[in-house]
Parts: structure tokens; sequence; C-alpha cells
């Protein structure tokens, strides 16, 4: 269930990397089993190898100093990502004839928030794994000098998701984030400052999940308790007669489509009245399509959060929740409060009561994030397992954020296979000369690049 009640906390420190080969070793054992009894993943595969055991060569060489940009579609893909470094890429590059040396693995940026809601114990194995932590919604100098540190001295390669955080769509990406890009040309920089002569690099790596077997008999179930949590129906309506891995009849598809956009609107509608009125935001839904409707509902929503915060509503739904988000950590982990314990009993009480404030905005912020890369059309226009699958278990999120119960364990929807594409990577040097002259068009033509590449991986996966 929410908190009804957050307490004021200490600031939030720098988590610095701690990597520890005997936790790595471990995960290595691990992680097979993991995934498949923990996570339904039965298989992880790839797809041009060849790059990724190049790119790791040239690094064990010190030819290379490179980055791992991978999509980020769900949570899952972090230990997907680790299986095959850790155990898969050394078998197939031993079966081309190359050595590449334990441990191939590589230090990973990620959100500073990740250990709040997965745990101290989640957050101690990101560290010792070599996990270096960023705060998106600030300027986070420590965190930026880590990261720039890592790339150009650190044992490993770098590894992280340029989307910044998952955004629930197998064949959709979001909007990339500049700063892998610039991390790219700091790394060039900083490596002819010392006179060094590696080459550096962005690895586009695409990720794509596919059910074993298609769970349409799963999904009509999914659909139809969620039309009864969300108020749609009263009763469970009656089995469409949908077969797990058998293809549904035209009709069957025409019916689960319809349900599926029924919902969408039904409970598009629903926060429509919600934010009307009860927080008097203006939301107009006549002659307005349903893609429409949504992005103002987002809009609208996180104007809840930023005018209760004092932030200004500034740039892209992603970069608003970042800095929501940030406003809210500076009200709950209070870096202008020491001692907290040591404070007088109604000064505490009021920090208390602003963390609890605070992490009541955040919760308009956290359901606008499930939603930010939601075109409406997504199904419309490829009506496969996985982008149903996909759509309906977002609606879940929100249906469960609604009724105040954990995102946390998704729904089974049968086991699953992992697709990895290595895209050819993108060397910094071909882009110096225009960084040296114009640094944000040079970081801004990368970071398009990047996209293009992510794209085509779907395209091959």
């Amino acid at each position: 269930m929410i908190n009804e009640m957050t307490q004021a906390q200490p600031s939030l420190k720098f988590v610095p990397p701690d990597y520890n080969p005997l936790v790595w070793k471990a995960g290595k054992i691990i992680s097979p089993f993991w995934l498949r009894y923990n996570l339904d993943i039965v298989s992880v595969k790839i797809d041009n190898a060849t790059e990724l055991i190049n790119l790791f060569s040239q690094f064990q060489q010190g030819k290379t100093r490179f980055m791992l940009a991978f999509r980020h579609p769900a949570v899952t893909d972090p230990p997907c990502i680790a299986q095959l470094l850790w155990n898969q890429l050394p078998q197939i590059a031993s079966q081309q004839g190359v050595n590449l040396k334990a441990p191939v693995h590589a230090h990973f940026i990620y959100d500073r928030g990740i250990p709040l809601w997965a745990g101290k114990k989640v957050g101690w194995g990101i560290s010792k794994l070599g996990g270096t932590p960023i705060r998106r919604g600030a300027l986070d100098r420590v965190g930026l000098r880590s990261v720039r540190d890592l790339f150009v001295n650190g044992k490993l390669p770098m590894a992280a998701a340029p989307e910044g955080a998952t955004n629930g769509h197998n064949e959709l990406i979001s909007s990339l984030e500049p700063g892998i890009a610039q991390f790219g040309f700091w790394c060039q920089e900083d490596l002819l400052k010392a006179n060094r002569p590696e080459n550096v690099a962005i690895a586009p790596l695409g990720i794509r999940y596919f059910y074993q077997t298609a769970p349409w008999q799963y999904l009509d179930r999914l659909l139809a308790q969620l039309e009864v949590d969300s108020g749609l129906q009263k009763i469970t309506p009656a089995s469409m007669g949908l077969v797990n891995g058998v293809a549904p009849t035209a009709s069957q598809e025409d019916i689960l489509y319809q349900r599926l956009y029924t919902l969408a609107e039904y409970l598009l509608a629903l926060m429509e009245e919600f934010y009307s009125k009860f927080y008097h935001q203006q939301l107009v839904a006549e002659n307005q399509d349903l893609p429409s409707r949504l992005q103002a509902l987002l809009d609208a929503a996180l104007k809840v959060a930023e005018q209760s915060l004092g932030v200004k509503p500034n740039g892209s739904i992603s970069d608003r929740c970042r800095r929501v988000e940030q406003a809210g950590w500076n009200r709950i982990y209070r870096d202008d409060l020491s001692a907290l314990d040591n404070l007088a009993p109604a000064v505490k009480g009021l920090a208390d009561l602003i963390a609890s404030e605070a992490e009541l905005r955040l919760w308009h912020m956290r359901l606008v994030e499930n939603f930010v890369s939601v075109t409406g059309h997504y199904v419309a226009e490829k009506r496969t397992v996985e982008r149903f699958a996909d759509t309906i278990l977002l609606l879940w999120k929100m249906v469960a954020r609604l009724k105040g119960e954990s995102e946390g364990k998704t729904p089974y929807l049968g086991k699953k296979t992992v697709q990895m594409t290595a895209m050819p990577a993108l060397f910094i040097d071909q882009y110096w000369e225009q960084y040296k002259s114009n640094r944000r068009q040079a970081v801004e033509d990368l970071t398009q690049d990047l996209r293009s590449a992510l794209e085509k991986s779907i395209l091959k996966g």
C-alpha cells in the first residue's frame, strides 16, 4: 500500500562505485537461474555479437574506451545484459578464437532513486558491481565527475540507458538524453589532454522481448480484471475463448483491441474528471482524439505537482518529471537539516509534514512517468501480442497505482526470450572536428545517430 506518512530523511549521499570481484563472480553463477526462475526469462540471444567482442577486445588491449548504450524497455534489461556479458559473450568470443579476459563486465550509470524504491540490498549490490549513480533532475557534479573519471580511467567499459528510464514499449524509443553523447566527447577531450591514443566509441545495443508462447488467454483474463478494477465493468466479462499460443481470429483480435481502447478511454475520462474536479485543471475533451487528450492529461497531472513544488513547467514531459522528482527529493531528503534526530519535536514535525506532502505530489509525477512514451496508436499500427501486452501492462500499472498497490511484481504472462542486437559502434573521432567548432550541434548529431541505430535494432530484432 502507499505510505500515508513520509518522514524527513537525511540528505541523499553519493554512493561511490565499489566494484567487488567476489560479488561479480557470485552474480555470474546466479544470473541464469535468477532470470529463469525469478524473471521468467528462458534465454538471452545476441545478433552481431562480433561488434561487442571486438570492442571488449580492443578495450582490454588499451586501444578503445567505450560506452554500451542500451535500449531500456523494461526493468529486466540490466540483468539480461549482465547475463549476456558475464556468461554468453565470453563463450561466443571463444568460439570465434578470441580470448576475452575476465571479468567481461561494465561500470554502469544508474538513477540515484533506484535504491530508494528497490531497497538497501539492491543498492549495495549495484555499488559492489561497479554502478555509479546520477541524480537526473539536478546538476549532479559529483555524479558527473564519477562517470567522467570511470569512462577515461576505469578498468571496465561503461554502460548506460540513453532513454534515461524504462518506457514499457518493445518497439518504441523514448527521446534520448544528450548526456551519453556528451560523456563521449568529454572522454575524448580528457584522453587528448593526457596524450593518450585510445579511440572512444558509443556502442548501441537493442533489446526486445518475445513471449515463448503468445499469451492471448492471459491477456484476455488480465484485461477482464482491469475492466472490473477500474469500474468499467461490474462483473468479470466472459472469456473470449482465446488460447495461448494460438493466433486469434480477425474477429477476436478486433474485439480485444476494442476492449483495450474502451478501457483506455474510460480511464482517461476518469482521470480527466479527477484532475478537473479536484485540482481545477482545464481539460477540454471535446473534438480531441485520444492521443491529444492523453498529452493534455499528462500536462495537467504534472502541473499539479509543479505548482505545489514551485517548479516551472519547461521542457519535455520527461524533463519536467525529472525536475519534479528532484524538487520532491529536496523536501524529503533534507540537505539543509543536520542531525534530524536532534531537532525539536515541533521542527521535526514540520519537516515530516513537508516530506509527506512532497511524497503525495510525487504520486502525480509517477503516474505521468508510466505514460511518457504512449502514443495512442502503438497497438493500432501493429497488432502483435507483444504490443498488446506492452499496453495492457501499462494500464495495469496505472490501475495498481490508483488502487494504492505496488507496481513491482507484474502479472505473469508467460516465459520470455530476449533478443539483443549489437549495432555498429559510433566513434567520437568522426564527430570531433564538428565538436570543436559547434559543441551543441555535435552532441545533437551524435544523439540522433544513436537514436537511428537503436531504431534499426528494433527492425532487426
